[in-house]
């Protein structure tokens, strides 16, 4: 197997975290840090504290992420720079609508496709789980809002309107996505629906994918569509639901991060599509399973900052990296090492006295709480078109009788 063995995080000493800015991570415990300095060089019970949840959460996190798969790639060589359990099956959760861009960035650039076009949502559509957009049955967006909703917020209904609006309907579509995903080498993954989504602790089964075949993706779409690559940069989204950031935690917080697009299942764990330029280098890469959202931010930044800084040269290339013969090989499930009471328990998230997120990895800027967007609004309703109408006009002829006969 192609590896390569990468330091683990330390834990620095408290003064060294106040000089260096580390972040550390979680997603269920919030601490706010004391804006005091400890008296007479003493560490205070706070900070102890924070020693301690740090130490535990980076010893766990740094487990679980050696059991799950990853694969860092050049694109410009192709070849792979590490990688660990490149084909082990898993659930991609979100990491499906990829695809789903794949196919609307195809039909655009054919000309098949107008951005902006308008779409609908249906009930079916409107009633898949979170993430989503919470609109009702009937409401239209354009092509083009419904690519930024499910590439930024990762809607889940947007992503369902998108190919239910598909020539032949939603069956067809993901037909389509299988065909396309034979065509370019992804090996061993299958598509049941365009979002990747069944329920938030039980995935559509059937759906597969490995780090080694999104990889191939995530390659394809940046060498295919260069003109769309601006979606997955898009920091976050003002909608007629809220305003949303961008669910990939490394845009604007990473140097040089260009993409792509997370995922979340309880099964799957949170899974993480990475692409940064930087200094002429392009590197993907992929991981799966991570135990929180910071977490997986982390592990992206890790891969990628140790990508960018490698040969791209040595390792084999991604079109003859294939998996052995093993057309039964099951699908993992980490839905205890995640979604468990216990998982929930061990998890740490901490936050500075403004409440920004807070990192343990040197290759993170701090995540503000203030982000700028771009609008992603609904199209108006028949019943709103027509009020806006009668707004416009400057006169309205009166009626009059008619002259006697």
């Amino acid at each position: 197997m192609w590896d390569h063995i990468y330091p683990q995080t330390r834990i620095l000493p408290f003064k060294a975290y106040i000089d260096n800015k580390h972040r550390a991570s979680g997603d269920s415990f919030v601490l706010q840090m004391a804006p005091t300095r400890p008296a007479h060089g003493r560490l205070s019970a706070l900070i102890v504290v924070w020693l301690i949840a740090t130490a535990a959460f980076v010893c766990g996190a740094a487990g679980l992420a050696r059991a799950n798969p990853y694969i860092v790639v050049d694109v410009n060589t192709q070849r792979v720079i590490s990688a660990d359990e490149p084909f082990k099956r898993w659930y991609p959760a979100s990491l499906a609508k990829l695809m789903t861009a794949y196919l609307v960035f195809e039909d655009m650039q054919a000309g098949r496709l107008d951005p902006q076009a308008p779409i609908t949502f249906s009930a079916s559509a409107a009633n898949e789980p979170a993430s989503k957009m919470y609109f009702a049955p009937g409401t239209r967006v354009t092509v083009d809002s419904a690519l930024k909703m499910m590439l930024v917020h990762s809607a889940n209904d947007a992503a369902r309107a998108v190919a239910e609006h598909a020539i032949g309907g939603r069956q067809a579509f993901v037909n389509r996505m299988n065909d396309t995903a034979g065509r370019l080498g992804m090996t061993d993954t299958h598509f049941v629906n365009a979002n990747g989504m069944d329920a938030m602790n039980d995935p559509q089964p059937g759906q597969y994918t490995t780090v080694r075949d999104m990889a191939v993706l995530a390659i394809a779409i940046e060498k295919s569509f260069p003109e769309y690559l601006y979606y997955f940069t898009i920091p976050g989204i003002a909608t007629d639901s809220g305003k949303y950031r961008n669910t990939n935690l490394l845009i604007g917080n990473f140097d040089g991060a260009m993409g792509m697009k997370t995922g979340f299942v309880c099964s799957s764990g949170y899974n993480q599509v990475s692409f940064a330029k930087r200094n002429g280098r392009e590197v993907v890469a992929v991981a799966f399973g991570a135990p929180s959202a910071p977490a997986r931010a982390e592990k992206a930044a890790e891969l990628l900052e140790a990508g960018l800084k490698a040969s791209g040269g040595s390792g084999p290339k991604l079109d003859d990296y294939l998996p052995p013969p093993a057309p039964d090989r099951p699908v993992a499930d980490v839905t205890s090492q995640i979604c468990s009471a216990e998982a929930a328990a061990n998890r740490v998230i901490l936050r500075d006295a403004d409440g920004n997120l807070m990192f343990s990895s040197p290759y993170l800027r701090p995540l503000r709480k203030d982000y700028p967007t771009v609008d992603a609004y609904r199209l108006p309703n028949d019943t709103e078109m027509a009020a806006n109408t009668l707004e416009k006009l400057t006169s309205v002829p009166l009626p009059y009788a008619r002259p006697a006969q």
